[in-house]
């Protein structure tokens, strides 16, 4: 452990004995597909028993009508989060029929672009654009590679940890904001340089079914598997490779996470800057919109990461923009597979794990990464993403080459000490280091992590992925089906159909603007500057 991380966790020891910083807060957003009882994806609308997409606060849909969404609100506690989500499933139950949510990240059997329905959020202007925006990834990239799934957990650190760091720091004359954000893009950089241990670990996507591939062209990297089935045999994350969510025009924009200025900078140019292969698909034919624009791309939530610094938006506001105008409020973890063999996708073991990963990034010296080093760290991902638990695999740590169980380890051992500040709050347990310890022995054995458990079920079963993942997706459904929910959360998921149902009506009901002069508002405002405020210091 380096000798400057040891001195902090010294000096923040005795505060977090005396609960002078406070717990985390997290929210989850997790997505699964509906599917029928064959496990090919749902055909048929979004519920409408579960509220309206464009406006309930808790169950909406990501690309597709069939991409269920939910989300959680901001909780101090992992077991609340879970509690949450876990009914965001039990309700939906009620209102799906004989349809299944899909557990795995990777989709079920498909039957080409078109069975990949794209979600319809109404006709109020804010409605449309979402439609359009998903039209636009449809010409670009295609529908497919919109049907994988995942989870995204966001995160923000407690207050009172900002003033005291601050303080122990002697940074005084820096404002909170400005401060606040310039340790959340040092987070985000070491996280950069060490999310390939989230990959290996919490991976779980290790096969796909062959119609994820509708061209046939199948990499020389996969093998068969039955009839329908491809495997990587030393894979973690296919959904985090270059067969999912990747784009070889967003490369270019090389952000690094230095700055605010230089990340708020580059999103604004890519969404201002024509690309011409974009030009050539059409923005509009025939008078329909084929996508927003032309440009490299269409909104700022087009650029796909594993981390994302956030703020919430004002009516307005553009992601970009609010960072501008506050600074950095939370991060957006990107890069978490669904764990198809836990019925909720993940567990409070994991979520426990990710806080002290996200705290250790945070009191870790990060310095700026240089295009050199981005270029040593995206290959690292890229690496243990295909063979992470091939035990020949050498990472680049600097300027040596090292085991992932060996670097792996030794990132384990200081986390630790991490996660110790966190148990300060939690009465006499240890959750956190429990947790970091539970993640040891899949160092050691790789067979342990998700992906290599799934891996050896489909291998000694001689199984074919699709149809595991539909046995799953059976056993989870009559469980969640069966489970009672709490009556107060029940309650609420009642209000917010109906209230959500007359959101959409209303905002539908005061349109005045045609979508296209809607359409080049946003994008005029989308381009301007905000000043970064002084915030309370």
């Amino acid at each position: 452990m380096s000798d400057s991380l040891t001195a902090l966790i010294e000096r923040l020891d005795g505060p977090a004995r005396q609960g002078q910083f406070g717990r985390l807060r997290r929210g989850l957003e997790k997505e699964g597909l509906r599917v029928d009882p064959e496990g090919r994806i749902a055909q048929t609308p979004h519920p409408a028993a579960l509220g309206s997409k464009l406006t309930h606060p808790h169950i909406t849909t990501d690309y597709s009508e069939a991409l269920l969404e939910y989300i959680t609100p901001v909780t101090c506690r992992p077991a609340d989060a879970m509690a949450f989500l876990g009914d965001l499933h039990r309700y939906s139950y009620r209102y799906l029929g004989d349809e299944l949510i899909w557990p795995a990240s990777m989709p079920s059997r498909l039957d080409g672009n078109d069975s990949v329905p794209i979600a319809d959020y109404g006709r109020s202007n804010s409605g449309i654009m979402k439609r359009v925006y998903r039209k636009g990834l449809d010409v670009r990239y295609g529908r497919i590679m919109q049907a994988i799934a995942g989870v995204h957990y966001n995160v923000s650190l407690p207050d009172d940890l900002w003033t005291l760091l601050r303080e122990l720091e002697g940074a005084a004359e820096t404002p909170m904001g400005d401060y606040r954000s310039q340790r959340y893009f040092g987070l985000i950089r070491n996280f950069r340089r060490h999310s390939w241990l989230l990959l290996y670990l919490f991976g779980a996507s290790p096969a796909l079914d062959r119609s994820f591939l509708p061209d046939g062209k199948v990499p020389e990297r996969l093998q068969a598997h039955g009839e329908e089935t491809l495997i990587s045999p030393w894979a973690t994350s296919l959904r985090m490779s270059d067969l999912g969510y990747q784009n070889k025009v967003q490369e270019q924009l090389k952000i690094c996470f230095n700055s605010l200025s230089n990340y708020v900078n580059t999103l604004r140019n890519a969404i201002s800057t024509p690309w011409p292969a974009y030009a050539a698909l059409g923005v509009q034919e025939g008078g329909e919109w084929r996508q927003l624009n032309a440009n490299i791309l269409q909104i700022e939530n087009e650029y796909y990461s594993d981390i994302r610094p956030k703020r919430v938006t004002r009516h307005g506001e553009t992601p970009s923009q609010a960072l501008e105008a506050g600074g950095v409020e939370y991060i957006e973890v990107r890069c978490l597979d669904l764990n198809p063999l836990l019925t909720l996708g993940l567990d409070e073991t994991q979520i426990r794990f990710v806080d002290a990963f996200v705290m250790w990034c945070l009191l870790r010296e990060s310095p700026w990464i240089s295009d050199e080093e981005c270029e040593s760290l995206d290959d690292n991902r890229r690496l243990v993403v295909e063979r992470g638990r091939d035990p020949e695999l050498r990472l680049r740590d600097q300027d040596r080459d090292r085991s992932l169980a060996e670097w792996g380890s030794e990132i384990l051992a200081e986390i630790d000490q991490v996660a110790g500040l966190l148990d300060r709050l939690e009465e006499g347990d240890s959750p956190h280091r429990d947790a970091v310890a539970a993640m040891a022995p899949r160092l050691a054995d790789p067979s342990l992590t998700p992906s290599g458990q799934l891996l050896a079920r489909l291998q000694e079963n001689g199984e074919e992925f699709s149809d595991a993942m539909l046995a799953l997706a059976r056993q989870q459904a009559e469980r969640l089906r069966g489970e009672p929910m709490d009556p107060a959360r029940e309650a609420l998921f009642e209000e917010l159909v109906a209230t959500s149902w007359r959101q959409q009506e209303e905002i539908e009901g005061a349109e005045r603007v045609a979508f296209d002069d809607f359409l080049a508002d946003y994008f005029a405002h989308a381009r301007e500057s905000r000043i970064l405020g002084e915030t309370t210091s």
